[in-house]
């Protein structure tokens, strides 16, 4: 009984320190923060006088001490070994442990660090355990402890090497996390530059001249915190110059932040634009950060900048001013690093004559005008931007069309394209959805783009008799909705009753059969 109880209580305090170490080899993904702590454990459940844990450094090919417990700053600072130098670096060389039982009777023992200078080498002993991660060994888990004879050495190498094992273990998981981490970053990367490459002028499709002059003035003001006014009628593309310009600019890393100032209800356009504290209306418990507030260090981008109303207009230009603002219901300012780009399709000079947009506002946003075309002036692009839409629309449906067919092209051409860019892309997705030949035919357009050719209504007969039939249409058109009073008629037409009797006589035309009894 007297045999077993001291097996007993080192057995406890075995489990009670591997307890304790994986419990702290989790605590932080940071190696520095967790090493120390383990060795200060095995200390307390040990006895463990001085401890190290060594690492190799492949780019120097030495060794160096990561942690350790019981040495100095500047004792730390000196264990450094080369691979096969001294005990530490004969075990991580051979991947074999060392046991001492005296450091005084092993010359190897090369007290690199002095920490032994001012004790009896004859009463230490030292053990050396490598720490390994598969079939390298990446460094060494070494301790001193007081000599004894009743202490096992064997026993203190088994448990030397489960704790090196656990050390591998959580320098495996952590050097994992952080080639995840690092593939993340390199993934991260990788999107911003393909997201630039999707956004920049060069992959914005256009040969036009007007495009190019586009083209032009963002690789002018990209690099630039200058404010952009974006003009265009709808659909041209005016959200594409604006992520152009953030994603070519210094900003690229920051945010861009988009707000339709058409779609926002002119009660919320301020808690929207700026943010709100708790309590400053009805339904607004929290605080909220507003879009000028998210976009800080980056860009915001005010589409339908000419439907904002005349208060939130001067709200806007005391941000552009001073790059400061009030949440609504707050007193505190708040200020921000933004970049403010802003478009519309409305014709904002004609607004200030009106005084419906504030003059100064107008130039402040004006400081770097850019117009984008219509599609109309750009027709060289039509086809281009075409094929584009085909590849877009065709991967998003799952399917394989080949070509546009030359009526459809001669359609799509001789169009003239009220929705722009924006039309040229709906009308392209329609017709790869209808097609089932994976070719896009001229039947395949809506009727807006029909010609007479394409939808077989091709008009008979000469000028003169399209006009007469015309013209007998329009009177009994005019007739019916005057229950036949030809003077009424006549009014309606802009022509007199005279000349109003002659067109019924010469077209057989009885107004007393569109009249209306009891009228």
């Amino acid at each position: 009984m007297p045999e077993t109880a001291p097996k007993v209580r080192r057995e406890l305090a075995e489990l009670s320190l591997l307890f304790e170490l994986s419990q702290g080899l989790d605590q932080s993904h940071d190696l520095r923060d967790v090493l120390g702590p383990a060795l200060k454990a095995v200390a307390k459940h040990t006895g463990m006088l001085r401890g190290t844990i060594t690492l190799v450094n492949p780019e120097q090919n030495e060794l160096y001490i990561e942690a350790a417990h019981g040495l100095s700053t500047n004792q730390l600072v000196r264990g450094r070994y080369k691979l096969g130098e001294g005990i530490v670096g004969k075990v991580v060389q051979t991947g074999r442990p060392a046991v001492v039982p005296k450091i005084s009777q092993e010359p190897r023992f090369l007290n690199r660090t002095k920490a032994r200078k001012e004790t009896n080498k004859e009463d230490i002993s030292y053990i050396c355990v490598p720490i390994k991660m598969e079939n390298a060994v990446v460094g060494a888990l070494s301790a001193d402890r007081l000599f004894s004879e009743n202490v096992s050495l064997e026993e203190d190498l088994r448990l030397m090497s489960i704790i090196a094992s656990m050390i591998a273990q959580a320098v495996r998981l952590r050097q994992q996390a952080q080639r995840e981490q690092e593939q993340l970053l390199e993934e991260n990367t990788r999107l911003q530059l393909e997201l630039r490459s999707r956004f920049r002028p060069a992959n914005m499709i256009g040969r036009a001249n007007a495009m190019q002059a586009v083209f032009d003035l963002i690789r002018q003001v990209a690099q630039s915190d200058a404010t952009v006014l974006i003009r265009g009628e709808s659909g041209v593309g005016k959200e594409l110059v604006a992520h152009s310009i953030h994603y070519n600019s210094p900003r690229a890393a920051g945010p861009f932040i988009r707000v339709n100032c058409a779609a926002l209800p002119e009660s919320v356009i301020e808690s929207e634009l700026f943010g709100h504290e708790k309590g400053a209306f009805t339904g607004a418990t929290q605080q909220r950060r507003g879009r000028f507030e998210l976009a800080s260090g980056g860009t915001i981008f005010l589409d339908e900048i000419g439907d904002l109303s005349a208060h939130t207009q001067v709200r806007l230009l005391r941000v552009l001013q001073e790059r400061e603002f009030e949440r609504v219901g707050g007193t505190e300012t708040v200020e921000v690093d933004v970049r403010v780009l802003a478009a519309t399709n409305r014709d904002l000079e004609a607004m200030m004559s009106t005084e419906a947009f504030r003059q100064d506002l107008y130039y402040r946003l004006n400081v770097f005008p850019i117009h984008m075309p219509p599609l109309r002036e750009r027709r060289t692009d039509i086809l281009e931007l075409a094929n584009f839409f085909v590849e877009k629309a065709s991967k998003a449906n799952h399917k394989y069309v080949r070509r546009i067919s030359t009526p459809a092209i001669d359609m799509l051409m001789s169009y003239h394209w009220p929705g722009n860019v924006r039309e040229l892309e709906n009308v392209i997705e329609r017709a790869v959805l209808l097609t089932t030949d994976d070719v896009i035919h001229g039947h395949h357009l809506p009727p807006t783009l029909q010609t007479a050719e394409a939808s077989n209504t091709r008009m008979n007969g000469t000028l003169e008799e399209t006009l007469n039939r015309v013209e007998r249409e329009m009177i009994i058109e005019a007739l019916k909705n005057s229950a036949g009073n030809k003077a009424e008629a006549a009014r309606e037409l802009g022509i007199t009753e005279r000349l109003m009797g002659l067109r019924t006589k010469k077209y057989n035309i009885k107004p007393k059969q569109f009249r209306v009894t009891g009228r």
